[in-house]
C-alpha cells in the first residue's frame, strides 16, 4: 500500500541536532548495493537500492532519507510492507509486525527523478549536480538523500556496492574499487565496491570525460583527469605520491585499496572530500601553496574523518583541525615554512577574530567556519608542544590505529591523549576545546 503525504518531517526521528530531518537511531545500515542508470542529457536517475540493515531500538517503523526522488516499489525482506509512505525528504516505511532489536532485514526500494541539490538552513546545498558535461556529487553534511534512500548519520557506516550505467564516452568514478566495467548497447557499465566501512555523506559518483592516469606510488594512485590538462596537473598533484608516504609514514599504511583524485573540467569554489577519493575542479591546477595545500588536506582526510568518522558533528574538529595540521605538516616536510611557523601565522590572525566560538560544540552555523579547521590545528600545535613531537606523533598514529574503520567523539581523543602520554592535559584541552577565548600557544 502506497501512500503519500505533504507533511514536514514533524514526528520523524532526527539523530544529529546539526542536521535536523536526518537519520533514524533506531536502525543501522550494514551493506548498500546500489543500482544505477543515469541519463545526462535529460538528467535522469534511475535506480535500485539494496539495503541490508539491523534494527538497533525495538521498532515497526523504518524511516529512511531520500529527496525529491520518486519511489516506485518498496519491499522489506522480499514483501510489500504494511505502508510506506513519502514525507518530504523521509521515506518512511512501516512493517507487518514489530522488529525487535537485533532483527536484520533486506530493504529493496525502486526510485527514478531528476536529482539535484539538496539546500540546507545552515549548509547551503549538497548532493548530486550537473557539470557543464557531467555530473558531480558533493556529500558532506547532507548530500546523500540526493540520490539514493540511506540512513543519512555519519555514525552510520556501512559497505557498499555502487554500480551505473552512463553513456559511453563517460568515465564513471565512485568509491573503492573498480571491479567490473561492461560495454552495453547504449551505455557502459561501471561497478565499484567499497568494502571498508563508509558513512553516506562520503559516498559519490563522479561522471565525466576523463582520462584515468595511473602515477608512480606504494598503492594504486589514480587521477581522472580531464581532456588536455596542461603543466597544472603536475605542479599540483605531481608529489601526490611523496605526500602519500609522508603521511602513512606519520599515521599508519594507506587506510584504503586505492586512491584517486578527479579533477573536473568546471572550476570548482572547494575540493570535495570522498572515502578512497577526493574531487578538485581544473582551477585548482597550479603550483600555488593555496592548492597545494588543499591536495595535502584531502589526502589526509582519507585518515582524518574516512577511516577514523566523526560520531557527531559537533565533532568535526577532529576532520577539520587534523586535515588543516596536515596541510602545515606538508609544507615542513616539503621544503615549506615550518608547522611551527604557520601556528604562530594563523594564531596571529584567530586572534584579531571574534571569539565566541567553541571548538568542542561550534554549532550547526559554525561547524565549515575556518576558526573550526585553524583553532583545530592550533589545538593539535598545542598538544604537540606540550608532549613533545615523539609522544606526540605517537599518540596520533595509536588514535588512527584503534579506531580504524569506527566513529569517534571529541571524548574520545582526549581520553586517548591522556592515556598515551600519562600527561595531565586537563587544563590544556578545557581552554582550546571548551572556552570560546583563544588560548596563547605553549613556548
Amino acid at each position: 500500500m502506497k501512500l503519500t503525504s505533504s507533511a514536514s518531517t514533524n514526528g520523524l526521528p532526527t539523530a544529529d541536532p546539526y542536521l535536523p530531518g536526518h537519520g533514524d537511531p533506531s536502525w543501522g545500515a550494514r551493506h548498500y548495493d546500489l543500482d544505477l542508470s543515469y541519463d545526462l542529457t535529460r538528467n535522469q536517475l534511475r535506480g535500485q537500492a539494496v539495503i541490508e540493515g539491523e534494527v538497533l531500538e525495538a521498532t515497526r517503523r523504518i524511516v529512511v532519507d531520500l529527496s525529491r526522488l520518486d519511489v516506485s516499489k518498496v519491499l522489506l525482506d522480499g514483501r510489500t510492507p504494511a505502508k510506506y509512505v513519502v514525507r518530504g525528504n523521509r521515506l518512511v516505511v512501516t512493517a507487518r509486525t514489530e522488529l525487535g532489536a537485533g532483527t536484520t532485514f533486506t530493504l529493496t526500494v525502486k526510485y527514478a527523478g531528476t536529482p539535484k541539490p539538496l539546500v540546507e538552513k545552515h549548509h547551503g546545498d549538497a548532493g548530486w549536480e550537473e557539470l557543464e558535461d557531467g555530473v558531480i556529487v558533493a556529500g558532506q553534511p547532507h548530500g546523500a538523500p540526493t540520490w539514493f534512500p540511506c540512513n543519512d548519520r555519519p555514525d552510520d557506516k556501512a559497505t557498499y556496492r555502487i554500480e551505473l550505467a552512463a553513456p559511453h564516452g563517460y568515465t564513471v568514478v565512485a568509491n573503492g574499487l573498480l571491479t567490473r566495467r561492461s560495454r552495453g548497447a547504449g551505455a557502459t557499465t561501471w561497478i565499484y565496491e567499497q568494502r571498508e566501512p563508509m558513512a553516506t555523506y562520503l559516498a559519490t559518483v563522479q561522471v565525466g570525460r576523463y582520462e584515468i592516469r595511473e602515477l608512480d606510488a606504494d598503492i594504486p594512485l589514480l587521477a581522472a583527469v580531464p581532456a588536455e590538462p596542461g603543466e597544472g596537473f603536475e605542479a599540483a598533484f605531481g608529489r601526490n605520491p611523496e605526500m602519500l608516504r609522508f603521511f602513512a609514514r606519520l599515521f599508519g599504511d594507506y587506510p584504503f585499496p586505492v586512491y584517486t583524485v578527479v579533477i573536473t573540467d568546471d572550476d570548482l569554489e572547494i575540493p570535495l572530500e570522498s572515502q578512497s577519493l577526493s574531487t578538485f575542479g581544473r582551477n585548482f591546477m597550479t603550483d600555488d601553496w593555496d592548492s597545494v595545500r588543499l591536495v595535502a588536506h584531502e589526502l589526509s582526510h582519507q585518515w582524518f574523518g574516512n577511516s577514523v568518522t566523526l560520531r557527531w558533528w559537533k565533532d568535526i574538529w577532529l576532520h577539520e583541525g587534523f586535515a588543516c595540521y596536515c596541510e602545515w605538516l606538508w609544507s615542513e616536510e616539503s621544503g615549506g615554512e615550518s608547522a611551527d611557523d604557520w601556528a604562530r601565522h594563523h594564531h596571529e590572525r584567530l586572534a584579531d577574530l571574534d571569539q565566541e566560538l567553541v571548538l568542542a560544540d561550534p554549532g550547526p552555523e559554525l561547524m565549515f567556519d575556518d576558526r573550526v579547521y585553524k583553532r583545530g590545528a592550533l589545538t593539535l600545535h598545542a598538544l604537540r608542544l606540550t608532549v613533545g613531537d615523539e609522544a606526540f606523533f605517537a599518540l596520533v598514529r595509536s588514535w588512527v590505529d584503534e579506531h580504524s574503520g569506527g566513529t569517534v567523539t571529541t571524548s574520545d581523543f582526549v581520553a586517548h591523549a591522556v592515556r598515551e602520554t600519562g600527561a595531565d592535559l586537563a587544563d590544556l584541552f578545557v581552554a582550546w576545546l571548551d572556552k570560546p577565548a583563544l588560548p596563547d600557544l605553549p613556548d
